[in-house]
């Protein structure tokens, strides 16, 4: 028996084109522990600065963001982030996203130590959106993008991209 997947869709609704948007690095603070309260284990990650490259737009991420961060029972962590950016020609963006992070304990230890680990051996993903005022990346408020991502000691390293 065929499934939908197999037949009878249009080729542009059984897969998913994506063009790369940029790749961030945000320069993440000592995490500041909250901790177990009434609902979560939670902790915030302060963003310094950093930096986001691309074939359409680059620049710094700017000083005072942050990551709030929960710690969920079955292991996981989710994000609920919150950037600036400002391009390399000034322009200011809105840089939001929400994501998980999950895999073995024995890695997520490691992950949340800032030790090195292979980003195929765990799960990091997020689903950034844009806004801006200014014209020449107003094409950005219309975006839906998806990432993935990479913990290093001082912050991530995400490979965003465009859903087309």
């Amino acid at each position: 028996m065929a499934t939908a997947f197999e037949g009878g869709l249009p080729e542009a609704l059984r897969t998913i084109r994506m063009r790369p948007l940029l790749v961030i690095r945000p320069d993440v603070r000592e995490t500041l522990i909250l901790g177990s309260t009434p609902t979560a284990f939670r902790r915030i990650g302060m963003v310094k600065g950093g930096t986001f490259e691309g074939e359409r737009l680059s620049g710094d991420v700017l000083d005072g963001g942050n990551d709030w961060q929960t710690v969920r029972d079955d292991g996981a962590t989710t994000l609920d982030v919150r950037l600036a950016l400002k391009t390399s020609d000034g322009a200011m963006i809105a840089m939001t996203y929400q994501g998980i992070r999950h895999g073995p304990p024995d890695l997520m230890a490691k992950v949340d130590k800032g030790e090195p680990v292979d980003p195929a051996q765990y799960y990091f993903r997020i689903t950034p959106r844009f806004e801006t005022a200014s014209p020449h990346y107003a094409w950005l408020n219309r975006v839906i993008a998806v990432g993935t991502g990479y913990r290093l000691p001082n912050g991530p390293v995400y490979s965003v991209f465009e859903v087309l």
